[in-house]
């Protein structure tokens, strides 16, 4: 999962991007508000995780503007600990949920997955199909009650796609969801990632719209 991290310090951004990219996910740093909202408008992030306190635009004037356009990416307000006043108007400026600083790195990726889970109509982290399931959390596949060897890349393709059940994908709305900023993806890298990806499971879940992309039927 792909997200945008909006925060102006520069030990704390960088403590949470690398830990927010060893629980696996994909992260975008900007480091002022201007940025938070271009980059919230112009790539489809799962998340978008807001401190408060940003220059050139607040994380209040952040929110007010993304929701007024109708931006309805979930977003985890970032605060200090004596913040009630900043969690209130955060959450009524549109904020779906807060982390009071300093930062616990499991509450937040914990809240991260549910707001994502939300957002996407779940109503627990597990996702199942036939015989097949993903828990988020502690990031495993189950086929048949066995588990199953999976990269960190395989899984997030594989959790993408079932969360996109029966959506078609394009190749290029996976490679935007697997892949943060400064990393160079290889042209046939979702091919190689969806072949190893059958291999595991079997060809039945995932389909090849020929010209498009890749779609997940849940009926396999």
């Amino acid at each position: 999962m792909r997200i945008l991290l909006a925060e102006d310090d520069k030990n704390l951004g960088e403590a949470l991007k690398a830990g927010l990219a060893h629980d696996g996910f994909q992260v975008d740093w900007v480091r002022d508000g201007q940025a938070a909202i271009y980059e919230s408008k112009s790539t489809q992030y799962a998340a978008l995780v807001l401190d408060i306190g940003l220059p050139l635009k607040t994380g209040f004037e952040v929110l007010q503007e993304l929701r007024s356009q109708g931006i309805k990416i979930p977003i985890l307000v970032l605060t200090a600990q004596d913040g009630v006043e900043s969690i209130t108007q955060g959450l009524d400026l549109g904020g779906d949920d807060y982390v009071i600083k300093p930062v616990a790195l499991q509450v937040l990726t914990a809240k991260l997955r549910a707001l994502i889970r939300r957002s996407e109509g779940l109503t627990h982290n597990q996702l199942t199909a036939g015989d097949l399931s993903l828990n988020p959390a502690t990031y495993e596949v189950f086929l048949s009650e066995q588990l199953i060897s999976i990269s960190k890349k395989e899984f997030a393709l594989l959790h993408v796609l079932m969360t996109s059940s029966n959506r078609v994908m394009t190749k290029s709305q996976l490679e935007q969801q697997l892949y943060s900023w400064g990393h160079e993806v290889e042209s046939n890298a979702i091919e190689v990632h969806i072949h190893n990806i059958r291999k595991k499971i079997g060809n039945g879940y995932i389909h090849t719209i020929r010209g498009i992309g890749y779609q997940f039927k849940a009926n396999a």
